[in-house]
C-alpha cells in the first residue's frame, strides 16, 4: 500500500478540462480568469473585494504592506502556525510577537491576548496588527478579538489559510466582520487548490486598490491615482514600490473548478472527522474540540497523546505510525523555537501551552478524496500503534 498522505488535492476531470481550456485561450496571465475566481471567491465569502495572488504568503505580505506595517511596528500572531504567518510582518522591517493558544481550539488565547494587551499599553508596547490564525479550519472567537482591537486600537488580518469553507457564528470565514482582512491559502493540501496561490478579502476600497497595487509591482494606468497627466492609452505609472504576486489564468481557472464543489470537500472533511471521532474516542487521546461559534473547514484532524496512559512516546508513536505508511504530520512546531528566530531573541520555551501542544500533537489523514477503507486502515494502525 502506499504511503495515506495526511492531506492532498481532490482534482476531478471537470478541473483538468478547466485548466487546458485557460491555456488555450488568449491569456495565460491578466486576463478574464482571475477576475472570475475573485467573484466566486467574495460571492462565497459574502465579503466585498477578493484580491487573488500567488500564494497566501503573498497575501499576508501585501495585506501588513496595505495597513502600513513597516520598520518600528509590532505584530503579533499564534505561535502555533507555519512561518508565513510572522514572517510576513518581518518582510517589512517589523517587529513579531506571539501569543500563547487555547488549551482546547489550540487557536489564539483570547485571554491570554487580552493579559499580554493590558501589560503591552503599560510598557507602550502595543501591537499595531494582529494575525489571529484559524488553525485547522476552526475560526478564533473573532468577535472578542474584534472587542479588543477596538479597546486597543490594532488592526486585524484573519489568517484563515486553513478555513475557507469554515463559518464563524453561522456567517462564512472571510467576510470581514470583525477584521480589516482575510487571508487564504490554496496549497494542493488546502480545502480547494490552485496549485498554489491565495487570496486576500476586505470590506475597505482603500485597503483593496492597496494590495492590487502591491500585488503588481504598484502601477496604475487610473489616471486618478497618477501624478502626471496621461499623454495617451500606451502611458501607466509605477507609483510606489510593490512586487509581483500576480495569479495567472491557468491557476484562477483550476480555482474557479474547485470552487463549484467547495461545500461537497468541506462535508466530506466532516464525514471523515466523524469517523475519527466515533472511532478513536476510548483511545487515550484528545480528539479536536469544537468551539460552539464555529463550523470547521476540517483542514487538519488533531489528535493529542494522553503521554501519561501510554507506553511510548511521542516521537516512537510518530515514527512508528510513518513506517506504517500513514503520513502523518505535525503542525506546527511553534514558530520562535525556528534557529532564525531564536536568534532574533526568542527563548525556546517561551509559552506553555504552546510546548505542551507540540509535545503532544499529531496530525491525522484527512483529505476529501480519502477513501473510506484507507480511513478505517489509518484508524487500525493508529489501534495498534499505541497500544
Amino acid at each position: 500500500m502506499k504511503t495515506i498522505p495526511y492531506g492532498r488535492q481532490d482534482i476531478s476531470q471537470d478541473d483538468i478540462d478547466s485548466v487546458i481550456e485557460a491555456l488555450r485561450s488568449d491569456f495565460l496571465t491578466q486576463g478574464p480568469i482571475v477576475k472570475r475566481f475573485e467573484n466566486a471567491i467574495l460571492t462565497y465569502c459574502n465579503a466585498k473585494y477578493a484580491i487573488a495572488v500567488n500564494s497566501a504568503t503573498s497575501a499576508l505580505h501585501i495585506a501588513c504592506k496595505a495597513l502600513g506595517v513597516g520598520t518600528g511596528d509590532l505584530v503579533w500572531t499564534s505561535p502555533i502556525t507555519f512561518v508565513a504567518s510572522a514572517n510576513c510582518a518581518l518582510f517589512c522591517g517589523a517587529e513579531v510577537d506571539f501569543v500563547d493558544i487555547d488549551s482546547k481550539t489550540y487557536n489564539i488565547s483570547t485571554e491570554k491576548l487580552e493579559e499580554k494587551l493590558y501589560l503591552a499599553k503599560k510598557h507602550s508596547r502595543l501591537p499595531k496588527v494582529l494575525i489571529p490564525v484559524h488553525l485547522a479550519g476552526q475560526s478564533c472567537d473573532m468577535e472578542k478579538i474584534y472587542d479588543l482591537a477596538l479597546d486597543y486600537g490594532f488592526k486585524i488580518i484573519e489568517d484563515a489559510s486553513h478555513a475557507i469553507g469554515g463559518k464563524y457564528k453561522g456567517k462564512p470565514v472571510g467576510n470581514c466582520q470583525y477584521s480589516d482582512i482575510s487571508v487564504f491559502s490554496f496549497h494542493p493540501v488546502k480545502i480547494i487548490t490552485t496549485a498554489e496561490g491565495g487570496v486576500a478579502t476586505t470590506n475597505d476600497p482603500d485597503l483593496q486598490q492597496k494590495m492590487r497595487l502591491f500585488a503588481s509591482h504598484f502601477i496604475t494606468r487610473d489616471q486618478e491615482l497618477m501624478e502626471s497627466e496621461s499623454p495617451g492609452p500606451w502611458y501607466y505609472e509605477q507609483i510606489g514600490l510593490g512586487y509581483n504576486y500576480r495569479m495567472n489564468e491557468m491557476q484562477a481557472a483550476l480555482g474557479l473548478s474547485q470552487m463549484s464543489k467547495i461545500d461537497q470537500f468541506v462535508n466530506r472533511r466532516h464525514a471523515i472527522a466523524d469517523i475519527y471521532n466515533v472511532e478513536l474516542k476510548t483511545l487515550a487521546l484528545t480528539l479536536p474540540f469544537q468551539a460552539g461559534y464555529a463550523y470547521s473547514a476540517y483542514h487538519l484532524y488533531i489528535i493529542r497523546l494522553n503521554l501519561a496512559f501510554l507506553r511510548k512516546n511521542h516521537r516512537q508513536i510518530f515514527e512508528e505510525l510513518r513506517y506504517q505508511k500513514i503520513g502523518v504530520n505535525l503542525h506546527y512546531i511553534p514558530i520562535y523555537k525556528q534557529p532564525y528566530y531564536k536568534k532574533l531573541g526568542f527563548n525556546d520555551r517561551y509559552l506553555p501551552e504552546a510546548e505542551k501542544y507540540y509535545s503532544e500533537a499529531i496530525s491525522l489523514p484527512i483529505y476529501s478524496a480519502l477513501e473510506d477503507d484507507r480511513l478505517l486502515h489509518v484508524i487500525d494502525v493508529l489501534r495498534n500503534v499505541i497500544h
